[in-house]
């Protein structure tokens, strides 16, 4: 299953880098054009594990009626775990909104007053993603009065809050109040306490609590976002800016549920609960700029890495490519970025990369050949001629001087030899005498002329 399949409405600056790869003609021939590419946004929700702290939190067991927050009389709401029609399970808050009635998940009531009602709501992925947009979440009963959103980037062994939610931020968390529009872009990673989602009962048509996500892209990007490449380059540049909208988990913790009073109903404690009919969390598999798509398979998300990377995040290079060390893709300069793929490792033994010597012979190595090169062979009189070398990756590097007698090395790919040398790596004087000449036109090449050895 796919993750990525639906294309996001955004702003052409944006740059989707949704292509890892294109097919271009160069003067050596037909080569590959590699470019950074990244999953496109969906909802991730659909591919989350909920767990509840304490796991019997849930209302339902046993039955309760309900009372309205602003109505004590009114309790005529029952939630019951036996009967699918008054059951409030955790899978309810990412189930499909618009049906009537609204579907939920509901805590138990309050009736343990005045021992706190708290619960923590964990969501996993087992995989690392990149947030997108705001994180929302839709509350069936009043807002907390108390809250924190938290996140973790170690798949849950450790946390730190994402923001703190109160009445008072002061009484609560002694933390000045603040909001999103506060911030700048120095203090853009500075934990904050607002009030704007917290209010009670008076407010009860205002349902949403937000982490906002797109406010803080707009310290960097513009108001509409239409200036991406400043809040690329900051990305690219800041690791504590790119870890911020990271996370392997999320975690709500419920501190104090609404009351829409000061002081607590002892008498009537069924009006004071949780409920959640919606959560709302956008973003991308995290691949390192190395994907553009993200499979959903057996539970688990994973990028299909390009670029000869490897690993769920495409967080290092496959085997046999670490001729330089592997590295998170750029988003600059836009739109195609900066791919930094994983080059072939080789050198001038056999064993590591035969393309680079050509010094091998057919009849031995010639499935060694096609499992590490990937170089198309062509059979004369026993002996592998490997043509059109640039398949290998590097055949050549200036700075470690592969090109022999005054060689230069043009794009990794070839040996730009001087006059009087020839070979793959200018290793061979030009020919001089009518024999080898002779065999050359004649199309009779020996090992000799072609720099191979008779032996492996």
């Amino acid at each position: 299953m796919f993750v990525a399949h639906a294309m996001q409405h955004y702003p052409s600056a944006w740059g989707h880098y949704d292509v890892c790869k294109s097919q271009i003609y160069t003067e050596e021939g037909l080569a590959w054009d590699y470019m950074a590419c990244q999953p496109e946004a969906t909802d991730m929700t659909k591919y989350l594990r909920v767990a509840l702290d304490p796991p019997n939190i849930t209302c339902g067991d046993p039955p309760e009626t309900y009372c309205a927050l602003e109505n004590p009389y009114m309790c005529n709401n029952e939630c019951d775990a036996t009967t699918e029609e008054l059951a409030h399970p955790p899978e309810l808050m990412f189930d499909f909104e618009g049906r009537n009635p609204t579907t939920f998940w509901q805590s138990t009531s309050w009736k343990k007053y005045p021992k706190p009602l708290q619960v923590n709501i964990t969501l996993s992925w087992n995989k690392t993603i990149e947030l997108t947009d705001d994180i929302i979440l839709t509350f069936e009963s009043g807002r907390p009065e108390q809250m924190v959103l938290e996140k973790s980037l170690d798949y849950g062994r450790t946390w730190t809050p994402y923001q703190f939610y109160a009445t008072d931020c002061l009484d609560a968390f002694t933390m000045e109040p603040k909001t999103v529009n506060d911030l700048t872009q120095r203090t853009l990673l500075d934990i904050i306490c607002t009030e704007d989602y917290s209010r009670g009962y008076v407010w009860k048509n205002d349902k949403t609590v937000r982490f906002e996500i797109k406010d803080r892209f707009a310290l960097f990007a513009g108001p509409r976002l239409h200036n991406m490449a400043s809040l690329y380059g900051q990305l690219d540049t800041t690791k504590n800016l790119r870890d911020f909208f990271t996370i392997t988990d999320l975690r709500i913790r419920l501190l104090k549920p609404a009351t829409g009073a000061t002081m607590v109903d002892e008498n009537n404690l069924s009006r004071y609960f949780y409920a959640i009919s919606d959560i709302k969390v956008q973003g991308r598999c995290k691949c390192n700029l190395h994907a553009n798509s993200c499979v959903f398979d057996k539970g688990k998300l994973g990028c299909e890495c390009e670029h000869n990377t490897t690993g769920p995040d495409c967080s290092r290079c496959k085997r046999h490519y670490h001729g330089r060390a592997w590295s998170v893709g750029s988003y600059l300069p836009i739109p195609k970025g900066t791919a930094n793929i994983c080059t072939y490792f080789y050198s001038y033994r056999f064993k590591d990369c035969p393309c680079d010597s050509f010094n091998v012979h057919y009849t031995a190595k010639m499935s060694h050949i096609r499992q590490r090169c990937e170089a198309p062979i062509y059979l004369r009189e026993s002996t592998l001629l490997l043509s059109r070398y640039w398949n290998c990756s590097r055949v050549c590097d200036n700075a470690m001087l592969r090109c022999q007698n005054g060689g230069t090395c043009h794009h990794h790919q070839r040996c730009h030899c001087s006059p009087g040398f020839t070979g793959v790596l200018c290793e061979r004087a030009s020919c001089q005498g009518p024999g080898d000449c002779d065999d050359q036109l004649s199309g009779r090449a020996s090992p000799q002329t072609l720099g191979l050895n008779s032996r492996p």
